[in-house]
């Protein structure tokens, strides 16, 4: 499977405070559920240099957005960009949006000397294990292991 095309119309921009709506909004299309407070206190105090957050546009309406950091300090991790969310307006999917935003993301993850870009998906969510293995990602040197408390 490869990659659409992003329109050219897509123009992709920092996200800013005023985009919370349209965040929540593509996240509530998603996930079911409209999660205020969450994305209120992530865009709040998601910032600093070694942090992403990007929003799509076309016509002016955000149709997609895109969270990462560089991070070195796990497990002995060089650095490297790791997204940790990302969501595309329901009517926007498959027309390279999502594409466009790691495209950017690896852009600015690499020019702050990450050479390696990770992220986790849930293992029954295929769209977006589909997304992310057209990007080209693979199953990387690390495990997730996890146990209940």
């Amino acid at each position: 499977m490869s990659l659409p095309l992003p329109s050219p119309a897509l123009r992709v921009r920092d996200l800013v405070p005023e985009d919370l709506p349209d965040v929540i909004r593509i996240d509530a299309a998603h996930s079911g559920s409209e999660k205020r407070d969450y994305w209120a206190s992530v865009l709040r105090d998601f910032r600093g240099p070694q942090r992403i957050r990007l929003a799509a546009e076309t016509g002016g309406r955000v149709v997609g957005h895109l969270l990462g950091e560089v991070r070195a300090f796990e497990f002995g991790s060089e650095p490297c960009g790791w997204v940790f969310a990302v969501g595309v307006d329901p009517g926007h999917l498959r027309q390279g949006v999502a594409a466009t935003l790691l495209g950017a993301a690896c852009r600015r993850f690499r020019k702050a000397g990450a050479r390696r870009v990770r992220t986790m998906v849930r293992r029954d969510d295929v769209a977006m294990l589909s997304f992310f293995r057209a990007a080209g990602m693979v199953g990387g040197p690390f495990v997730q292991l996890e146990r209940s408390l």
